[in-house]
């Protein structure tokens, strides 16, 4: 189904379910939920673009109106666009603080919170639009070092050729 968005073009879902394809990339084992009323829901928001509309998945905040997401991804990525499904009345997300290092992408932290300080929060769906290189994680470089030098594996010189010099 086609839509128009505020940028003037025409877009289609399928072209914009292969642009929020970084959940592909997300280290799902690792990903971190702070504040979350049920253990492990957090993850169960970073899904593909086609499942975006289950209602059956969501997290939701425990204590106030606020959650805190630490993502760490399997590549390099250059995140362009980030797309958020709220929870019904009150209970969506108002802001979102991302917090990373640009230079290269390997983690994400997300802080939301909510309209007030009192209600909980509820998100059904991140997608995160952009695009990423393999990641180039360099193992242990293994060497051998010499606390101090052995004379066995120093060059041997002519002693006959040092000047000595006797004052």
């Amino acid at each position: 189904m086609a839509h128009q968005c505020s940028c003037g073009d025409i877009h289609n879902d399928v072209e914009l379910g292969i642009q929020y394809n970084l959940y592909q990339k997300i280290d799902t084992g690792n990903v971190e939920c702070l504040n979350e009323y049920e253990e492990g829901s957090g993850v169960t928001v970073f899904r593909s673009w086609e499942s975006r509309l289950d209602r059956d998945k969501f997290v939701e905040s425990d204590v106030d109106d606020e959650l805190l997401f630490n993502i760490p991804f399997t590549a390099n990525i250059k995140l362009k666009g980030l797309i958020i499904i709220g929870g019904e009345n009150n209970l969506h997300p108002n802001k979102v603080k991302l917090i990373v290092k640009f230079s290269s992408v390997h983690h994400l932290s997300l802080h939301f919170t909510g309209i007030d300080r009192t209600e909980r929060i509820k998100i059904y769906y991140i997608g995160l639009k952009g695009e990423w290189l393999p990641a180039h994680h360099h193992g242990v470089t293994i060497c051998t070092y010499e606390l101090h030098p052995q004379m066995s594996d120093q060059p041997k010189k002519n002693i006959e050729d040092v000047n000595r010099t006797i004052s």
